[in-house]
């Protein structure tokens, strides 16, 4: 079977498709909350969980570090945040692990989980990244930094600056673009023509892949072989994934206004869920029934935490500023 071939356990890919089951869940229950006045705003993954929860399985979660953005509830998920704290989250309540509440969703941050607060300006994560690998480096400490973006974070300064810093230091990063085909409202096609973003790899001295980011073994492979790479001393990695952002923008978006309902039903055809469960069906290690029980499963525990969310306690008012400035420290 290929997962065994890849290094992966029946366990294992099992997990990986429980993870992207998760967070397709949890963004379905995200926007019935939004609708219903319930949280303010929500960004969805909706049609990338495929590679993201792919992609966080060939790392190592006790050393790695990950730069997120806004739309990586799969991967979070994947190496060690739970539902609840998502729920948080969306909820902005205190005991949100993220930023007390501080933060919109999806700025995602686990500091035991080495999971790095992002900023809602898009690319500045990806220097971040190159700056932790570069840190990492000159303390002779192993380890890989992550990073992913969308594919319109590629046309931003940031990109270029990380990319050139990390070619030219060989560093351990993994640049993972998601490309889901919308900048907002900015098909692919008018930002960067014909091209393709992993090309940019070549200026910068190091390779660039592109892989359908709706196979999530293949995915699986492509990012365990940029951290053997990069964990060999060989630089980084730059890894476009390609899929399709199903949902809006957000839930303050109309994305009838520039493209048609047929092209997203044409690309909801491709879901990589639906894939990797008809490859575990076909491995004998799923069925229909298994599947409707994980689906009961998942449905409980994101009533379970919706609930504990919603009557969870928010931030203290007299907290504003905690964070924020130094703080004295007591004598």
């Amino acid at each position: 079977m290929k997962h065994s071939r890849l290094g992966l356990t029946d366990r294992q890919v099992i997990d990986m498709y429980r993870m992207m089951l998760a967070a397709r869940k949890f963004d379905d229950r995200c926007l019935v909350l939004q609708r219903s006045g319930k949280i303010a705003f929500h960004v969805s993954g909706v049609g990338q969980e495929t590679g993201q929860a792919a992609a966080a399985f060939a790392f190592d979660g006790n050393r790695d570090f990950f730069l997120p953005y806004y739309r990586d509830y799969a991967f979070v998920l994947s190496v060690g945040m739970t539902v609840r704290d998502l729920m948080l989250s969306v909820f902005a309540k205190a005991e949100d692990p993220s930023s007390g509440g501080r933060q919109m969703p999806g700025h995602f941050g686990h500091r035991k989980l080495r999971i790095v607060s992002g900023s809602s300006p898009v690319a500045t994560q990806i220097p971040q990244a190159a700056g932790i690998a570069y840190a990492g480096k000159l303390r002779n400490e192993q380890f890989c930094t992550y990073v992913s973006f969308g594919e319109g974070s590629s046309n931003q300064g940031d990109f270029h600056e990380g990319c050139n810093f990390a070619g030219v230091h060989k560093l351990p990063v993994i640049f993972f673009c998601e490309n889901n085909q919308y900048a907002i409202s900015t098909p692919y096609s008018k930002q960067i023509g014909e091209a393709r973003i992993a090309d940019r790899a070549i200026g910068y001295g190091f390779p660039g892949i592109r892989v359908d980011g709706n196979d999530a073994l293949e995915v699986y492979r492509v990012v365990k072989e940029a951290r053997e790479r990069a964990m060999r001393g060989e630089g980084p990695t730059l890894i476009e994934a390609m899929m399709y952002r199903i949902p809006p923008h957000s839930t303050a978006d109309d994305d009838m206004l520039y493209r048609t309902k047929e092209e997203v039903q044409e690309n909801m055809q491709k879901d990589g869920i639906a894939r990797l469960k008809q490859y575990l069906i076909d491995c004998g290690l799923w069925d229909e029934q298994q599947d409707q029980e994980l689906v009961l499963e998942i449905t409980r525990m994101i009533n379970e935490e919706t609930a504990y969310a919603e009557k969870a306690p928010y931030p203290a008012p007299e907290d504003t500023l905690k964070h924020v400035y130094e703080e004295e420290s007591e004598a």
